[in-house]
């Protein structure tokens, strides 16, 4: 009772909430929003960077994501409650207090995501300058702080998704982000929008990361 009426409370004030996806880069957040979208959500996407050899199913983004830390006037975000937009990790928090969310935060194996990361860096002619251990505790320590941060902001709400479990039992997971979410998808759409072939960075039983 008291959960629904927290909810009455902060729909009456907010509105609809803002579905976020989230987490680091590589873990899993494309295939939330696919999966979302599947489910019979609207997406706020602007379709500008298209799909490609790391993502094949697309980027569902939108540019003026980029831009949250930098600008101060965001009353576009209202437009999207009751909708679905990605939020990197780092940008989370930069939205602003206007507004309710909900974020489905994608996790993944660290060393899943760096190994995912590199292929990416190297297929674009790139190169990280940071030492992976060092990546990898930077990462562990921002997670950590996102997680600190969502949890002491009165209009944040989050749930943790793990990618491989996604991949593995996608049913269950698909039926938990919509119970979190607030319910009324398709489920069964949701469950079948999740590629298990683009699992690609698997970290194995000894500890190394193969395709």
């Amino acid at each position: 009772m008291t959960s629904m009426l927290w909810n009455l409370a902060q729909n009456m004030k907010y509105g609809k909430p803002v579905v976020i996806v989230s987490g680091l880069p590589r873990s899993g957040t494309s295939m939330a929003m696919k999966m979302l979208e599947a489910g019979g959500m609207e997406l706020v996407v602007d379709n500008i960077r298209t799909a490609d050899e790391d993502n094949p199913k697309g980027y569902y983004e939108d540019e003026r994501v980029k831009d949250l830390a930098e600008t101060e006037d965001k009353p576009w975000l209202r437009e999207a409650r009751g909708k679905v937009i990605k939020v990197v990790s780092s940008l989370l928090n930069h939205l602003p207090d206007d507004n309710r969310y909900k974020v489905v935060f994608m996790r993944r194996n660290l060393y899943e995501v760096l190994a995912s990361q590199t292929k990416m860096l190297v297929r674009r002619d790139e190169s990280s300058h940071t030492e992976d251990e060092e990546l990898l505790e930077m990462y562990k320590a921002h997670l950590g702080k996102v997680e600190f941060q969502i949890r002491f902001r009165p209009n944040f709400e989050a749930t943790y998704f793990d990618f491989a479990a996604v991949v593995q039992n996608p049913a269950a997971e698909a039926e938990r982000m919509a119970g979190f979410v607030g319910g009324g998808l398709d489920v069964k759409r949701m469950a079948g929008a999740v590629d298990g072939s683009l699992y690609r960075n698997r970290r194995t039983m000894d500890g190394t990361v193969a395709e």
